[in-house]
């Protein structure tokens, strides 16, 4: 006797903002709220049958289930990111960003599994340049190099794949160079360079590096 479960529905509250300082420093900020009725979850049930007619209860069936199902409370989230690029001069750049996300409440009364499944901190540090010169000609090189860094956090699939996703860090680069009397520019570049096994889901599979070719024509 399991109730429907009804659509989730989320109000969210908003503000931001965009400016640059000093003609180099470019500030991207943002902060949300949102307000969730019926969040949806899942609950574990179990059909049982048994037998206390003669003596100690005997168990005739035993069957567990995990069933979508709607919280009987308000659920709500806030969060907050900041982005910032400080440009050193016309080809080169630092830059990073910072995000926060944290599920306000969850009721000990409620049996709703919220699956927030997001990190409560992250952060991206990079340094990158354009237009430079290769072997002092041209200006035809560029480069990005980032930095990332993800809290742990608690990740709630199902019964079976609930479980916490470790602190992981990686680093990322790049490398481009534009062919201009082809109009085509070269990319070749890597995520986890270092090959710092990781995974990102409970129970999914650890990611190492990936590399990548690319070459991107543009008509005049």
């Amino acid at each position: 006797n399991i109730s429907a479960v009804r659509p989730e529905k989320v109000k969210t509250f908003e503000v931001g903002f965009r400016t640059t300082l000093f003609e180099k420093l470019f500030v991207d900020a943002g902060y949300y709220y949102s307000i969730y009725n019926d969040f949806l979850g899942f609950r574990i049930g179990v059909d049982l049958e048994y037998d206390n007619s003669a003596g100690p209860i005997t168990i005739q069936k035993l069957q567990p289930f995990r069933y979508a199902a709607n919280s009987e409370n308000t659920v709500t989230t806030q969060g907050f990111s900041i982005g910032l690029n400080y440009y050193l001069n016309s080809q080169y750049r630092v830059f990073g960003n910072y995000s926060f996300n944290k599920l306000n409440k969850v009721f000990d009364d409620d049996p709703i599994i919220p699956a927030f499944n997001t990190p409560e901190h992250k952060f991206n540090l990079g340094f990158g340049g354009r237009n430079l010169g290769f072997i002092g000609k041209g200006k035809n090189l560029g480069f990005n190099i980032n930095y990332k860094w993800v809290e742990g956090f608690l990740f709630e699939g199902s019964p079976q794949f609930t479980g916490i996703v470790p602190t992981y860090s990686m680093l990322d680069g790049q490398v481009s160079y534009t062919f201009e009397k082809i109009s085509t520019t070269l990319k070749v570049g890597a995520s986890n360079i270092l090959d710092k096994q990781n995974f990102q889901t409970y129970g999914g599979p650890r990611i190492g590096r990936l590399g990548y070719v690319t070459l991107t024509y543009e008509p005049k």
